[in-house]
């Protein structure tokens, strides 16, 4: 995993570099032949096996601390094989890469190089193509669609940017700002085929969990990121959170304007705040409010709504103080079943409330995350897993920092624990992963303080438990008005 990681960032970056060199790109998302992709994939695929097997065998004679740096070489190196071959799948590994963001901390300072340009905007398209976009799906050249249009995107990334316009309300009559999210032409047909192309991804992450059957995870990973350039998909997933919290004390999602979107334009409102970056700045007191609401809002969107927002990037927030924050960017969503949840819901309960390891291991058995009977012992599967519930185990205040985010992510891809010889990734679990570890993250860049074990407790739906602050009040009177 760690190593799929490695190479999705690396091969990003230099996606994001040579962007860069055209900024006002006036051409669509170029697409080699379906066989010439295969052509370059099966090469690669025979390099890297070449490259694995040159270095296994040069650990048989190497020290504990050679193999190690053996093993860090081989990971550079492969990412360095993937750029090269892969570079012009743009948005797809533009977005695995951000995906694995979080394993910034202790990666090469190249890595770590790549990763930041990863988290800045993208170039922009051309003035005229994104024009051309938008008069193919509505129908009309933007400044007779709108009645004003920014040429200028106001942001761009991975698979489209995002202009300013004004609309009249149709209810009111009065005139009102939107944000229109324009897709690059043809990402969507270059993100469709390259997907298809999974083997690669599965012998990335067999590297580090040799028990790993990679297919459903990297089904999970196709079907969500071909979701996420239908941008009528993303509508829906937006106004569906934007419904749910609508009137809540802090946190907001802008309103779709459904006449205005299409597969490839999204009209919303718009809404001004302020960065990540500037939140950063602002004294200790506001960073914990944020922290509470970004908390907050993944936990009871998937204990209430039953639904992840799979995508926990610095550039998806607005913040406007005293811990308001605007949701941004819906295009990768999970829903999950009753059943699902409820698993979700009993394997906190033993972890963090029960402290029952035997009833925990047989829920992660029974989940697919680890096979029934697998030669480990109860209290390795309890102290593996433990980690993921550490922050709200026990009912104290506690200081999240960088390195104890980190610490929990190098603990996950550790390859010499005994549970990653045997475990695996079931697709419910995928983006649940990705949620947390992106969730620590953050709150570890905010040097957030809190007591999240009485939080929780207000979010997990087997306790329910009372306000234990200002905005679990305001959220609770919130509740009591729905």
């Amino acid at each position: 995993m760690r190593a799929v990681a490695v190479a999705s960032i690396v091969v990003a970056a230099v996606i994001v570099r040579r962007r860069r060199q055209r900024v006002g790109d006036a051409r669509p998302v170029s697409q080699r032949s379906r066989r010439a992709r295969n052509l370059e994939l099966a090469g690669l695929g025979v390099n890297l096996g070449g490259a694995y097997a040159s270095a296994e065998a040069r650990k048989m004679f190497a020290s504990a601390e050679r193999r190690i740096e053996i093993d860090d070489a081989l990971k550079l190196r492969t990412a360095e094989q993937v750029a090269a071959r892969l570079g012009n799948m743009k948005g797809a590994l533009m977005k695995v890469g951000q995906m694995a963001s979080y394993l910034d901390d202790g990666l090469p300072e190249p890595v770590r190089q790549a990763l930041a340009e990863l988290q800045a905007d993208a170039p922009p398209m051309s003035a005229q193509l994104a024009a051309d976009v938008v008069e193919r799906e509505l129908g009309g050249p933007p400044d007779k669609v709108f009645l004003e249009w920014d040429p200028v995107p106001i942001a761009s990334a991975s698979i489209g940017q995002v202009h300013r316009a004004v609309v009249t309300d149709p209810a009111s009559g009065v005139e009102r700002a939107v944000a229109v999210k324009v897709q690059y032409p043809g990402v969507d047909k270059a993100i469709e085929s390259d997907l298809r192309n999974t083997e690669l991804l599965g012998m990335l992450m067999r590297q580090s969990f040799s028990g790993l059957d990679p297919a459903e995870l990297s089904e999970e990973i196709r079907q969500r990121l071909i979701e996420e350039v239908d941008y009528r998909i993303e509508a829906v997933n937006q106004q569906h959170f934007a419904d749910y919290y609508r009137r809540h004390p802090f946190i907001s999602v802008p309103d779709v304007l459904p006449a205005l979107s299409t597969r490839r334009v999204l009209t919303s409102e718009l809404v001004a705040g302020h960065t990540w970056r500037e939140l950063l700045a602002w004294d200790a007191a506001e960073r914990d409010l944020a922290a509470e609401c970004l908390f907050r809002f993944v936990f009871r969107s998937l204990y209430r709504m039953r639904a992840f927002n799979g995508d926990p990037h610095p550039g998806n927030y607005l913040f406007h103080g005293d811990g308001h924050v605007t949701f941004l960017d819906f295009g990768l969503v999970k829903y999950f079943t009753d059943d699902e949840t409820a698993t979700f819901a009993a394997m906190v309960q033993a972890a963090a409330v029960d402290h029952d390891t035997a009833k925990f291991r047989r829920l992660v058995e029974r989940s697919g995350l680890l096979p029934p009977g697998m030669p480990v012992s109860t209290e390795d599967v309890g102290e593996y897993f433990s980690q993921f519930y550490e922050p709200v185990r026990e009912d104290r205040t506690m200081t999240w920092t960088k390195e104890y985010a980190s610490s929990i992510v190098r603990h996950t891809f550790d390859r010499s624990s005994p549970i990653a010889q045997y475990a695996t990734v079931p697709r419910a679990f995928v983006f649940i992963q990705r949620i947390n570890l992106g969730l620590y993250a953050l709150l570890g860049d905010l040097g957030a303080t809190g007591n999240y074990r009485q939080i929780a407790e207000e979010l997990w739906p087997f306790v329910n438990g009372a306000p234990s602050t200002a905005m679990g009040q305001r959220e609770a009177e919130w509740l009591a008005r729905r």
